[in-house]
């Protein structure tokens, strides 16, 4: 599975509330995390997940197509 923020339809206000988002700002690993939150994770690492987190990559740059008469 490749999570990618960039192209989240709930990338907003929901990404404070989003796992990625947690894993991904927590300075201090996982000494910041709640009780709930280390539960979660422990919920996806039994179900298999594995997490890479990689650098967000820049958005498509829309070119401008030139018509032609």
């Amino acid at each position: 599975m490749i999570i990618d923020c960039g192209r989240c339809v709930e990338r907003t206000d929901e990404c404070t509330g989003c796992l990625v988002s947690v894993l991904a700002q927590t300075p201090d690993g996982i000494a910041d995390l709640t009780p709930g939150e280390l539960r979660a994770i422990e919920v996806f690492e039994l179900a298999g997940l594995e997490v890479e987190l990689l650098e967000t990559p820049e958005p498509p740059v829309r070119v401008a197509l030139r018509r032609t008469a």
